[in-house]
């Protein structure tokens, strides 16, 4: 766990104890390496990894194949951007991080919103709600809620 950019009431032990929870959720084994960054970081990996040139709210990049105890990938949230969605949407910016955390370690699973016909979506809209999270990422690009996420 990296945080490079500080989280207002969000520790890394609290951080750690969701990604844990949700990787037991998602029956994922291994770890993962969390990345807390700025916007400005997050272009440098988007415009690195995506080839495009802004900066997002999450990426996630999954690890090589190897044995069960091994590292199965790494996450990179924009604390700017949740700010801001937390703002707009009217929740903690510690809840819209868990919202990213939770959608990176989807993706990690293997899910892909843009390919599975709606799985990804119901199974964090499920997560979503067991861990008393507000409205996610695929429900609010979907326009499931009032509000469209933001991106810088």
């Amino acid at each position: 766990m990296i945080f490079q950019k500080r989280v207002a009431g969000l520790t890394e032990p609290a951080l750690n104890r969701f990604i844990a929870s949700t990787r037991r959720a998602l029956a994922l084994h291994g770890t993962v390496n969390v990345l807390v960054t700025s916007s400005r970081e997050m272009r440098l990996l988007n415009r690195q990894f995506r080839r495009k040139d802004t900066a997002t709210d999450v990426l996630s990049f999954p690890a090589a194949p190897g044995p069960e105890d091994r590292c199965i990938g790494e996450i990179a949230i924009c604390a700017d951007i949740a700010a801001d969605n937390a703002k707009a949407l009217g929740h903690p910016i510690a809840a819209e991080i868990k919202i990213l955390a939770l959608h990176g370690l989807l993706h990690l699973k293997g899910y892909d919103h843009e390919t599975d016909d709606g799985r990804m979506a119901q199974r964090e809209a499920r997560l979503r709600h067991q861990f008393r999270l507000p409205l996610g990422l695929i429900e609010r690009t979907n326009g499931a809620g009032s509000r469209r996420r933001r991106r810088a």
